[in-house]
């Protein structure tokens, strides 16, 4: 959902790349439901717009992003003591921000070489294709912070309200 709220696109060397709040809505996920939960609601969110928009032939691609952002975030969280301090929250927004970048230029070299570009060619395309991950990354580590402590409320009470 994430995803249809915002989309611009961006003009790149390789892919089709577009600011979006998706990659913030994942992180969430992981923060409120847990890494298996979380992973699983990124996955299925992120992936199926893809399948359904045009990009189905790199969904896995990016199912394998949020596999690996969420084992990040999920992992300093544990090592955090699931402290979810402002401080925490804000590095944690942080982290999943820089592990997008690392994880999109990887997958930008995988979708560049799955259409025959050569490796070194496909290693600068997807460097200079990079504007858009940076700016939906800042977006991610501002966001996280700001979204967690704003639902945070509303999570806890559904939590403890008896069915």
């Amino acid at each position: 959902m994430g995803i249809f709220i915002l989309r611009i696109p961006l003009p790149a060397i390789v892919g089709r790349p577009f600011i979006h709040f998706g990659n913030t809505l994942a992180a969430l996920a992981v923060l409120f439901l847990g890494l298996r939960n979380g992973v699983l609601a990124g996955a299925i969110g992120l992936g199926g717009f893809d399948i359904l928009n045009g990009y189905a032939l790199t969904s896995w691609l990016t199912i394998l992003e949020v596999i690996i952002v969420g084992f990040v975030i999920n992992t300093v969280f544990k090592v955090l003591k699931y402290n979810d301090t402002k401080k925490n929250i804000i590095l944690i927004g942080i982290t999943a921000g820089t592990t997008k970048i690392l994880t999109s230029y990887c997958t930008s070299i995988i979708e560049a070489l799955m259409v025959g570009t050569s490796f070194k060619t496909a290693i600068v395309a997807s460097f200079l294709s990079l504007p858009a991950t940076v700016i939906n990354s800042i977006s991610t580590a501002i966001c996280v912070p700001l979204l967690y402590f704003t639902f945070r409320p509303f999570i806890l009470a559904t939590i403890r309200t008896p069915r």
